[in-house]
């Protein structure tokens, strides 16, 4: 886990992760690890809640020895996380043969493995493609009590709240939970999918809520196509659609827009083209500022460019971090470059765009 994260560490500003302990600590350990490379800002550690159900907080789940032995297994070719895996074991058994009841050897096969849990993240492009509909969706609540423990450590510096857009009230549930505890934060970001007509309605009930309790940056995170940003250029149309409509609104919220969910190499292109994307704000244009995209987070595209670098890394070389081998490090860090650099697009002194 160490390596997927750090690779990003020296351009991003932000890292998201679960609200848990365990990754929490490994996040932070591949944040050292970078920074021992070299001297950077570190970036803000974020964990990730959920008011209700929510695509980000799932898990495909099936049981191997219920799949037929000469299933083609589309799960496993179309796992973006190769987090489906399957073995087969192999026995014998003894079987009567002829009038004679001689011994014939039978070979059986049994399925194993199944979802890898540790690398699903519930992207659910497993479930349509089973022939024999045999998975199954698992779905989860963060426990707000120990999230709230979480954000009062030094280890956290902002959370995310995942939730539908569709009501407040479980909002309003889990941020009475978690309100004692935003005090210790630098910054909230509250993560919402597209609901047509009610979404500005939605987002400032959702403020109404949190401002008595908010000393802090506030972000609206734009959802628009949850998990798809690996999918190819199209994929992005429905997030850069979505930040249009919400900016153009002069009743939102205060906060920042991040968009989210289709988010790509492409991203940047689409809203130059719709004139949502700057780098800079004249004295001219004070106000300008609550129309622009405060930031764009990649998610599923992210995990695609850094996971070819680790599998080559890993095809050539096996188990290992990728901080022992310059040339993989190298590869890595210009894809992280290419993809952040347009988000940033700001020079160092010797010319290189960082």
């Amino acid at each position: 886990m160490n390596d997927l994260f750090y690779l990003f560490i020296f351009t991003v500003d932000c890292i998201d992760c679960a609200a848990d302990p365990s990754v929490i600590n490994a996040v932070n350990e591949g944040i050292e690890t970078a920074r021992e490379i070299v001297s950077i800002r570190r970036p803000w550690v974020m964990i990730s809640v959920n008011d209700d159900e929510d695509l980000h907080f799932r898990k495909a789940e099936f049981d191997p020895e219920d799949c037929p032995s000469d299933c083609s297994r589309p799960c496993e070719n179309v796992c973006p996380a190769n987090a489906i895996s399957f073995e087969r074991e192999n026995s014998t058994m003894e079987v009567p043969f002829g009038s004679y009841q001689k011994a014939k050897p039978k070979v059986r096969f049994k399925m194993q493995g199944g979802v890898i849990t540790e690398r699903c993240y519930g992207c659910g492009r497993c479930f349509p493609v089973c022939p024999y509909d045999k998975i199954r969706e698992i779905t989860y609540v963060r426990d707000a009590m120990a999230t709230a423990e979480l954000l009062k450590t030094n280890d956290v510096d902002a959370v995310e709240i995942h939730t539908s857009g569709r009501q407040t009230n479980l909002f309003k549930e889990l941020w009475d939970d978690l309100a004692n505890s935003v005090k210790y934060l630098r910054l909230v970001a509250v993560s919402l999918p597209d609901t047509g007509d009610a979404t500005i309605s939605t987002m400032n009930q959702m403020y109404a809520i949190m401002e008595p309790h908010l000393s802090c940056f506030n972000l609206w995170q734009l959802d628009g196509r949850p998990m798809s940003g690996d999918i190819g250029r199209g994929a992005t149309r429905e997030s850069i659609a979505f930040a249009v409509r919400v900016a153009a609104s002069s009743e939102r919220p205060p906060g920042f827009l991040q968009l989210a969910g289709g988010t790509n190499v492409h991203t940047v292109d689409g809203l130059k083209k719709r004139g949502l994307f700057r780098t800079h704000i004249t004295c001219a244009e004070p106000n300008h500022l609550q129309s622009l995209i405060g930031g764009i987070a990649y998610g599923g595209y992210a995990r695609k460019i850094v996971g070819r670098v680790l599998s080559s890394m890993g095809s050539e070389n096996g188990v290992t971090g990728i901080e022992c081998h310059a040339e993989h490090l190298l590869k890595a860090l210009k894809e992280a470059l290419h993809l952040v650099g347009s988000v940033k697009s700001y020079n160092h002194p010797d010319g290189m765009q960082r």
